[in-house]
């Protein structure tokens, strides 16, 4: 019978031997790097997970006052309301109206389209498109507003309108929540606007502008006519 001969390498230890002092050294920083996991998960427990909760106003034992709202410190101002332009939030300078649009609110159109879209969503209900005061609210029998027309809302300052958007008036609630300070000062402007649209003269037309509406007189008067003559046919 022939014999197999089988060549079996010697296997090497690539780790440290059992026994020496890297062995040892090595179990020494495993223990160690256990120890440091344990502390770590003891240190993630959430000793305060069933602390006491208050809502705003409910009373507590643990503060002397029996409050769990704090006094606010003297002095504290809320993000967002530290407004130090009295003429910009309030329409007032020195406790009197202004008569002018703040310095940083700009008159130009896009101030005018601004505050005529939040008037015809805020205003118009009650004050009507016109100003005049006969919205579609008063139609359903809301008392009806003065007209924006009459002599006293003619000459008022400029920052009445925005004071009373503020702070409300007679049966009108303040809008300050629904209406941004900047916004406020746009639908004043466009209620300038519209008072002088409906109180205007040609006079009041740039000069470079009165020939666009002399041209224009004819062409609605000739529309008018044709009209009539093809309902009266």
């Amino acid at each position: 019978m022939g014999h197999v001969l089988t060549s079996v390498r010697p296997v090497r230890r690539t780790g440290p031997t059992p026994g020496t002092g890297a062995g040892r050294a090595a179990r020494v920083a495993a223990a160690c790097g256990l120890l440091l996991a344990g502390a770590l998960v003891a240190g993630c427990r959430q000793d305060m997970h069933d602390t006491p909760r208050y809502e705003p106003l409910e009373e507590s034992d643990f503060f002397a006052d029996k409050r769990a709202m704090r006094p606010i410190p003297e002095g504290t101002v809320a993000r967002g309301n530290l407004r130090e332009n009295e003429v910009f939030y309030t329409g007032k300078e020195n406790g009197e109206l202004v008569d002018e649009l703040p310095p940083e609110v700009k008159l130009d159109k896009a101030l005018l389209d601004r505050g005529q879209q939040r008037f015809n969503i805020y205003c118009a209900p009650c004050h009507s498109p016109l100003g005049d005061g006969n919205g579609t609210v008063v139609q359903r029998g809301y008392k009806r507003p003065a007209s924006y027309h009459t002599e006293r809302l003619m000459s008022i300052p400029i920052g009445y309108f925005y004071d009373v958007i503020t702070n409300g008036f007679g049966q009108m609630p303040d809008y300050s929540a629904q209406v941004a300070p900047a916004d406020r000062w746009a639908i004043a402007a466009y209620i300038r606007a519209l008072q002088l649209s409906q109180d205007a003269t040609i006079e009041d037309v740039p000069a470079d502008k009165r020939g666009e509406l002399d041209g224009a007189a004819p062409a609605h008067a000739a529309e008018a006519s044709h009209g009539g003559g093809a309902a009266h046919d």
